[in-house]
């Protein structure tokens, strides 16, 4: 499923710009994608369509509806699970850099349970990311951007 997303982020620049869902399983066919991987991602992606028609987000300087500092999100067993340590602190280091929002923190969440098979990988859990912020027709910060889209299995820690 997740190489089917990647190729959708990758031909549509926006959420919006992507066609019907019906058209896009066509087009998703036509690139030799299997119909399984097809119809898992297609109903992702409702469900995120879903997700982000349903989501307000504040305008900048608009601190209205926006958690308080001092409020802790709390996972679920359910979510500890299917997340694991590694994506559960990967969003909250997104979260303090000031780039993942509350609203966005959920649809991330959402999301990433909604995957189908076992614990999201790190490397999984950054195409949501980037589908989410997708969605939502938003780009991330570039330092942001690099980090989601950067392979970091090379890269020794300092």
């Amino acid at each position: 499923m997740f190489e089917v997303l990647v190729f959708v982020y990758e031909n549509y620049w926006r959420g919006d710009a992507c066609p019907e869902l019906q058209q896009l399983g066509r087009k998703l066919s036509a690139h030799g994608f299997e119909p399984d991987e097809i119809q898992q991602a297609l109903t992702w992606l409702d469900g995120l369509n879903f997700a982000a028609q349903s989501t307000h987000l504040p305008e900048p300087g608009d601190t209205a509806g926006l958690a308080s500092a001092a409020s802790l999100r709390v996972h679920s067993v359910a979510e500890q699970d299917h997340l694991g340590a590694q994506c559960l602190g990967f969003i909250r280091f997104l979260e303090s850099a000031g780039v993942l929002p509350p609203a966005l923190r959920e649809i991330v969440i959402d999301r990433a349970m909604a995957a189908p098979g076992g614990p999201v990988s790190l490397d999984d859990l950054k195409i949501i990311v980037l589908m989410v912020y997708w969605s939502m027709g938003q780009e991330p910060d570039a330092l942001i951007l690099d980090e989601l889209c950067d392979d970091t299995t090379g890269r020794l820690p300092h």
